[in-house]
């Protein structure tokens, strides 16, 4: 692993970068303002490397960044509706950082925060105590992130997370990919193992109802270009202005969750995760971010996001995967991206 200087956050915080390189020529590069991953290098189907993620030349991109470009996302990845929720008979008020909610832990969630890094068994590790009451979350939380990336081009991230007070907790990575290394994704194939979506209201907060995706614009159970469908006249699709949903992952343990292929490169991905939920952000209102990597310019729906996770607002909804952390208890989950050509 080697790391070199990434410049200076304006707190005169020290930003490094992290590059991690396989016997293939693969490389992934994180940072420790956020744990972003910034970079991440892949061979196409002529042996090319491309660089299929979104990201940033130097850390004010990061520090200006709204749209949590490969960030690391807590302390409750997606919104939690109403900015509030209640746990052992105690209302928690979070910060609102959109009107009526909390979204990816407030406007100084973990994607605006520094990590330590260590390097463990080949692997890059981050670390951080979020204090008790950050954003308005109970308990001192410890949270670890482990990013490895295999000899099989394969990028496995790690999650765990302990308390000293009840909380909620899900952590996910909010890395926006493109296959092709540009253009838009339109013309990617997608496919989501899910039969239904979480439904959202018109003012996008998520019901505790499920939607079936059969006969939608939401089934992606047999693979078709992102586009074929973005739009329909459908009415969630309406409220998110394209896809911004959660999928409700079938199966319960590490599985095959969801495969994206682009269609110039011939590069596929394949997401394996534990996690219940997937959310599918089409990049809706990705146009307007600071300029990316070699003065990119990002635009709608140059990308997609597929962000393993709780379901969006559990702990305000009895149906949905359990969100609470105990004393004495760990937090787990995995993801892996793995690429093929």
């Amino acid at each position: 692993m080697a790391k070199r200087g990434f410049g200076v956050t304006k707190n005169g915080e020290a930003v490094t970068l992290y590059r991690l390189e396989n016997k293939a020529g693969a490389c992934a590069e994180f940072i420790n303002y956020g744990a972003a991953l910034r970079s991440l290098r892949v061979p196409d189907a002529r042996g090319e490397l491309t660089d299929v993620v979104l990201g940033f030349g130097d850390v004010a991109g990061y520090e200006n960044n709204e749209a949590f470009i490969g960030a690391f996302i807590g302390r409750y990845a997606n919104r939690i509706g109403g900015a509030r929720f209640s746990l052992a008979g105690q209302e928690y008020r979070l910060d609102a950082n959109e009107p009526g909610r909390c979204l990816h832990g407030g406007s100084l969630g973990f994607d605006k925060r520094m990590y330590a890094a260590n390097e463990e068994n080949g692997a890059l590790v981050f670390t951080r105590v979020s204090p008790d009451g950050e954003q308005g979350f109970p308990g001192n939380l410890k949270v670890r992130v482990a990013c490895r990336l295999t000899e099989g081009n394969a990028l496995e991230l790690s999650y765990e997370a302990e308390t000293d007070r009840p909380t909620v907790v899900s952590l996910t990575n909010h890395s926006y990919f493109n296959l092709n290394g540009g253009g838009d994704v339109l013309k990617h194939t997608l496919f989501i193992d899910a039969d239904s979506i979480t439904e959202v209201d018109e003012n996008f907060n998520v019901t505790g109802e499920l939607l079936p995706v059969c006969g939608t614009p939401f089934d992606f159970r047999t693979e078709k270009p992102v586009g074929k469908d973005i739009l329909s006249e459908h009415e969630q699709l309406r409220r998110g202005l394209g896809y911004d949903h959660n999928f409700v992952l079938n199966g319960g343990s590490f599985r095959h969750a969801a495969s994206l292929v682009g269609d110039m490169s011939g590069i596929r991905m394949e997401v394996f995760t534990d996690a219940p939920g997937l959310q599918l952000y089409s990049a809706n209102f990705l146009g307007g971010v600071p300029a990316g990597k070699n003065g990119a310019v990002y635009k709608n729906r140059g990308a997609l996001c597929l962000e393993t996770q709780n379901f969006p607002d559990a702990p305000n909804h009895k149906n949905f995967p359990n969100a609470v952390l105990l004393p004495g208890e760990t937090y787990r989950t995995r993801t892996v991206y793995a690429y093929f050509s």
